[in-house]
């Protein structure tokens, strides 16, 4: 493996990133456009460029990508009203990279998930006041932290749904309910796999108390081709912060069955436990979660969520093997200030992975991360390294990004 021959590129590729900081065009956030006296438009976009090498123990060649990811939006509004529409473009300034597109031709590489794409991001009318409305069109739906259904925000191109979303709030109760038909993926505008159709539902309701806050949710996802992972599940979550305290205890649960036209007729169930807190500054966690199988046959899969922050940043298990997962893990972050120049935000995660069933050992990962501001441009040092056992092979994974938003 050369994850250490690349550090010199990725110094240099971050060195060049941070000149961005001092463009003009970035210098300060647009402010509206007041079209008359109650209709404005408000400009928005970002720009993310970032080097990934990945270096695999295998008969494939380690990936080296440098990509650069825009995305420039326009929002109408007047009163609760607004029409926004936001194109997403991204192109690879090094491509040695799998980057998933048969028709580029498979490259003999290992993958790194951020194929060239230019695409209509988001397109949706709303209204909304108070936190009650409704959203219709291709539209971004983050539910909770993410682990059934997200925007899979860290691939350059975004995930996003042809939907109709009712948004509804009542004191410390809320309901978030959407029918979709549509998904649009990560793997951008020239991929086969560029969306999935079929009938999604998407329901969650919310209490968020003083010290517990409690959700319940269910997914119902039945696809037109994408058939193994039909499923329906059903669950609930909790997080209470014990008082006099900064400790606070999560939980979930979840059920899954197969669905609509699934080949595998399966049952699994999810657990996730989580205890953490501050000290001294130093925010300390651990936490397990588990992807039950069905006695090897089928596994608890959650195909809309954003995957790559859970179970490893080297990704192994975006897909959860048949004989399902168990995840302990630990994690220790912290904030810094280096002679006041700038904060910075480190973070190290461990993880021991298990099969569910069977009890095979899925090997390890450790995970660093190092986040701080140059001026507006927030930049990010992270790294990835997978021990495999009885499942993948080693996996080190380096990234390098720089990204600004107005």
């Amino acid at each position: 493996m050369r994850i250490k021959t690349t550090l010199l590129f990725a110094a240099s590729t971050l060195a060049a990133a941070t000149l961005t900081a001092a463009t003009p065009a970035f210098a300060q956030d647009i402010e509206p456009i007041m079209v008359s006296e109650n209709v404005s438009l408000d400009i928005s976009g970002n720009a993310r460029l970032r080097y990934e090498h990945v270096s695999q123990d295998n008969a494939v060649a380690d990936a080296d990508a440098l990509t650069l990811r825009g995305r420039l939006g326009a929002t109408l509004s007047s009163g609760g009203f607004s029409a926004l529409v936001e194109g997403e473009g991204t192109v690879a300034l090094i491509d040695d990279f799998n980057d998933t597109i048969p028709s580029n031709g498979i490259e003999a590489r290992s993958v790194v998930a951020d194929p060239d794409s230019l695409e209509l991001n988001r397109a949706q009318i709303s209204y909304m006041v108070d936190g009650n409305g409704a959203t219709l069109g291709r539209q971004r739906i983050n539910h909770a932290n993410q682990r059934f259904l997200g925007a899979v925000g860290w691939r350059q191109n975004e995930q996003t749904f042809d939907a109709v979303r009712g948004q509804f709030a009542v004191d410390k109760f809320s309901l978030d309910a959407a029918y979709s038909n549509s998904q649009r993926t990560i793997f951008g505008s020239e991929s086969p796999n560029s969306s999935f159709d079929g009938d999604f539902v998407f329901l969650k309701g919310d209490y968020d108390g003083a010290a517990l806050d409690v959700s319940v949710f269910s997914y119902l996802i039945d696809y037109d081709t994408r058939l193994a992972f039909s499923s329906d599940t059903y669950g609930l979550s909790a997080a209470f912060k014990v008082p006099g305290t900064p400790i606070m205890v999560k939980g979930s649960y979840a059920a899954q069955t197969d669905a609509g036209a699934n080949p595998v007729n399966y049952s699994a169930d999810y657990f996730f436990g989580e205890v953490g807190g501050s000290i001294a500054g130093l925010n300390l966690s651990a936490g397990y979660e588990e992807l039950g199988s069905d006695d090897g046959v089928a596994a608890f899969q959650t195909p809309l969520a954003t995957l790559h922050a859970f179970n490893g940043w080297a990704d192994l298990f975006l897909a959860t093997p048949a004989t399902g997962l168990r995840d302990y893990y630990g994690k220790a972050s912290k904030k810094f200030t280096i002679a006041g120049l700038t904060t910075f935000t480190a973070t190290i995660v461990y993880h021991e992975f298990d099969a569910d069933f069977g009890g095979a050992s899925y090997g390890s990962e450790i995970d660093a991360a190092l986040g701080f501001k140059i001026g507006k441009v927030g930049m990010l040092v992270k790294y990835a390294n997978y021990n495999a056992d009885a499942f993948g092979v080693d996996t080190e994974k380096l990234w390098v990004q720089a990204g600004i938003s107005f």
